[in-house]
């Protein structure tokens, strides 16, 4: 198995190398001695300065990739709300398409996150394997796998911190041999293992206590966070018990350079809504400057122009919006509903005959009369003329003297 380890980090180790001989070479030509522990320590801050530089790209991505979770976090609750309960299989092949489909859309993923870690581990596997490797290869008299030759290797091997402290040697080794100066090398890596756990501790403290929105601080991740705020930091105890020295101080170096790195993201760059990020408000204002709507810094003029125009084009987006109306139930909506108005239940007067032309309407004596020629013409009474002629003649006969007991006509 470390065979096949070595194999697989054989290109990492080349390249460790190389860049440890370079730095161990520069501290040589301005005057350190080169079979120093001195020389070697700073080579080996050397090499972390170079990794963590390197990884500068991938740490951005990092902070853009966590403030883009965080936009669509309210997204990816909605997702998992409407899949709450569902467990058969098309609901949750359904669940993780959507997801995955909102991760694709707003280019970020939750591994992103993680990629500055899982870069920086195969070099720090690469330097274990390194440092590990310097007191067996230095017995049999070779080098490394790349630019540490065997003088060199041997120079590492000898050199000591402090001049007794070797930087092979572990803490259960040098606790178990007791060579001379023990206490100085164990008291040296106790200190580094202390130093350890208090960088990572402020390191997730400063995160927790100021890089965090208050929508952030009430699920159920930050109460893992605060867990593991007490309980990573004691992962270190165990590293600093079986790493060598050298790895010791690598991974000491790396985690003061994350504490410093962290501590100018939340001072420039906080989580929105954060406390860093109203500390970072107020210091631009007692300078006179503001945070625009793309993040940017400009003056305090030109952002309460903004935010005027901002405010304007809501105000219009408003009042054009159509107005939504309010649900009305039942019983309410009949008590809305406007009276009946009572219905006319009397019959208008029958007329006594068909309406003449001058009672049809009041555009009527425009029309034309619709009467048939050789029909006798209607007077006023709405009756026949022959009709009226009857009565009149019937009136008038009435009218005459006669024999009222015969009713016969009198003779002149």
């Amino acid at each position: 198995m470390p065979d096949l380890l070595g194999t697989i980090l054989w290109p990492l180790k080349w390249v460790v190398e190389l860049v440890l001989v370079a730095w161990h070479a520069v501290f040589t030509f301005i005057g350190l001695p080169a079979a120093a522990g001195i020389t070697w320590v700073l080579a080996i801050i050397g090499l972390v300065v170079v990794v963590r530089a390197a990884l500068i790209p991938l740490f951005v991505k990092q902070i853009k990739s966590q403030r883009k979770m965080m936009e669509i976090a309210p997204e990816l609750r909605k997702v998992q709300e409407k899949y709450k309960g569902k467990k058969d299989q098309l609901s949750r092949e359904a669940m993780s398409r959507e997801t995955m489909a909102l991760y694709k859309k707003n280019g970020t993923s939750p591994v992103s996150g993680c990629l500055p870690l899982l870069v920086q581990m195969p070099v720090f596997f690469s330097l274990y394997s390194t440092l590990s490797s310097i007191k067996a290869n230095a017995e049999a008299g070779r080098g490394g796998v790349g630019p540490l030759t065997p003088e060199l290797t041997m120079e590492f091997y000898n050199a000591k911190l402090f001049g007794v402290a070797s930087l092979h040697d572990t803490l259960v080794g040098a606790w178990q041999t007791q060579p001379e100066g023990w206490q100085v090398t164990v008291t040296i890596l106790v200190v580094l293992v202390v130093l350890m756990i208090a960088s990572q501790f402020l390191t997730q403290l400063q995160i927790i206590s100021k890089n965090l929105s208050p929508e952030a601080k009430t699920g159920q991740a930050y109460q893992m966070q605060r867990i593991m705020l007490y309980i990573l930091p004691f992962a270190f105890v165990f590293s600093g018990v079986f790493f060598p020295l050298g790895v010791v101080i690598y991974w000491f170096t790396s985690n003061v350079w994350t504490m410093v790195q962290q501590f100018l993201v939340i001072r420039n760059l906080p989580t929105p809504g954060s406390e860093a990020a109203k500390l970072r408000e107020e210091r631009l204002a007692r300078r006179g400057k503001a945070i625009d709507s793309s993040g940017k810094i400009i003056s305090m003029e030109k952002y309460q122009a903004e935010q005027q125009r901002l405010l304007d084009e809501a105000e219009k987006a408003k009042a054009a919006a159509p107005k939504r109306q309010q649900p009305v139930g039942k019983q309410r909506a009949k008590k809305q509903l406007p009276p009946a108005k009572p219905q006319d239940t009397t019959k208008p007067p029958a007329q006594s005959g068909p309406k003449t032309a001058n009672q049809s309407g009041p555009n009527s004596g425009n029309q034309p009369s619709a009467k048939p020629a050789g029909q006798p013409a209607a007077k006023a009474g709405g009756q026949p003329a022959s009709k009226v002629k009857n009565q009149s003649q019937a009136r008038s006969e009435s009218s005459r003297p006669g024999d009222a007991a015969t009713g016969k006509p009198a003779t002149s």
